[in-house]
C-alpha cells in the first residue's frame, strides 16, 4: 500500500511548542492537550490549528462469525442499531447532534433485511451493495478479493464524499460480533494468542468468552503466521474493518487529523500503519475501553489516549466523547495569553 500522504510541517510544530511555552502557565500543565495541538499544528501547517470542520463516519456490517455465538445480541441489531443511527437515537446520533458534528451512517454489508432510508434525499445514510463472499473465519476467510475489494472502494469513498475542507475526522463502526475479527487481526499482527486479548464485548458471559477465545484461535491457526497486514484484514476482518482501513488511509491523503474510536477502529489504524508507519502521524486516540485488546493495540503504537472512561460501546462514541477536549486544546492554544500579553511572570531560570 502506497497512499500519498501530505508533508508533516514540522516547522509549525516546533512554532506551536514556543507558543505553548509562553503561555500563562506551567510548561507541561496541560498534559496530553499540548501534545495534541502540537501534533495537529504539523498536519495542518498552521501554528494555530483548528477542530473545525468535523465530520463523523459509521460503517456498519453483518459478521458471519456472530453466528458461532461470539456475542451476546443477535445478529438482527445490526440492521436495527442502523436505523437507531440515522433517525438520531443511537448514542453517536445525540453526541454528534449535540455537537454539531454531522454523522454519517454507511452500510458496507448489513445482510439482515431492514427497510432502508432513501440515501438520495437522507444525507446521514449511504448504502454499498455488499458483492463477494464473506465466511465466519473459523471455517473460511473473513472476505474474498471481490467483498474485499468492494469494502475497501466503499471506504475511500465515503471520506471522498465529506465537504471539502473538513480537518478532522471521528470514525466509529456498527456490527453485531465485530470485536471477533478485530481480536483475531489484533492477535496476528501482534503475534499473541486469542485468550491474551479476548474480552467481554457486548457482555458476554465466561462461556461466551470461551467460545469467541476458541473461534479466534481457530482462526489463527488456519491462516498460520507471518502473513502480510492486508492479508491478515482479508482473511480474518469484516467488511466495516477494511471499509476502516481504507477510510484511515483517504482521510491521511486529504490531510484531515483522524480521531480514532475504539478497538474496532484503532486494529483498523493499526492495519493502515503496518502497511504504511507515516500514517500515524494523522492519528489521535480517543480513549481506552475495556477490551484486553485495545490496550495492546493502543500500546503498540505508542499511543496515548485521551479519555479513561471504561467504555465499550463502538459507533463512535468514544471519540465523539473525547471531541470537546480537542476543541478544547486548539481553543486554548490560540486563545490563552502569554506571559508577556498579561503581564505575569514568568518562571525564573
Amino acid at each position: 500500500m502506497n497512499w500519498t500522504l501530505p508533508r508533516i510541517s514540522m516547522e509549525d510544530s516546533r512554532a506551536a511548542v514556543k507558543r505553548q511555552q509562553v503561555l500563562t502557565k506551567p510548561t507541561g500543565a496541560l498534559g496530553l492537550l499540548e501534545e495534541l495541538v502540537i501534533a495537529t499544528a504539523g498536519v495542518q501547517g498552521s501554528e494555530f490549528p483548528l477542530s473545525r470542520p468535523a465530520a463523523a463516519l459509521i460503517f456498519a456490517a453483518d459478521q458471519p462469525v456472530a453466528q458461532l455465538g461470539v456475542s451476546a445480541y443477535p445478529i438482527e441489531v445490526t440492521a436495527a442499531m442502523v436505523l437507531n443511527l440515522v433517525a438520531g437515537g443511537a448514542a453517536a446520533s445525540v453526541l454528534s447532534r449535540s455537537q454539531g458534528i454531522p454523522l454519517s451512517v454507511w452500510d458496507v454489508g448489513v445482510l439482515t433485511p431492514y427497510n432502508k432510508p432513501d440515501s438520495t434525499t437522507d444525507t446521514r445514510y449511504f448504502r454499498t451493495e455488499p458483492i463477494g463472499e464473506v465466511g465466519n473465519l473459523r471455517d473460511s476467510d473473513g472476505l474474498d478479493d471481490v467483498a474485499f475489494d468492494a469494502a475497501w472502494a466503499a471506504g475511500e469513498l465515503a471520506v471522498d464524499r465529506l465537504p471539502a475542507g473538513t480537518r478532522w475526522l471521528l470514525l466509529g463502526e456498527m456490527g453485531i460480533g465485530n470485536t471477533t475479527p478485530a481480536t483475531a487481526v489484533a492477535s496476528a499482527l501482534l503475534a499473541q494468542p486469542a485468550n491474551e486479548l479476548v474480552g467481554k464485548g457486548t457482555g458476554l458471559d465466561l462461556e461466551g468468552m470461551l467460545i469467541k477465545t476458541t473461534t479466534i484461535q481457530a482462526a489463527l491457526d488456519r491462516v498460520g503466521a507471518h502473513l502480510p497486514a492486508k492479508e491478515y484484514l482479508r482473511r480474518l476482518g469484516g467488511r466495516d474493518l477494511v471499509a476502516l482501513v481504507a477510510a484511515i488511509g483517504r482521510a491521511a491523503e486529504h490531510g484531515m487529523s483522524i480521531l480514532i474510536d475504539g478497538l474496532i477502529v484503532s486494529v483498523a489504524a493499526m492495519v493502515a500503519c503496518r502497511l504504511q508507519p507515516e500514517v500515524r502521524a494523522f492519528l489521535c486516540f480517543s480513549h481506552l475501553s475495556e477490551e484486553p485488546a485495545h490496550q495492546m493495540v493502543l500500546t503498540d503504537m505508542k499511543a496515548k489516549p485521551l479519555v479513561h472512561a471504561s467504555m465499550r460501546l463502538g459507533e463512535a462514541s468514544g471519540a465523539l466523547v473525547a471531541f470537546p477536549l480537542v476543541e478544547s486544546a486548539m481553543r486554548l492554544h490560540a486563545q490563552m495569553a502569554t506571559f508577556s500579553e498579561a503581564a505575569v511572570p514568568d518562571k525564573t531560570v
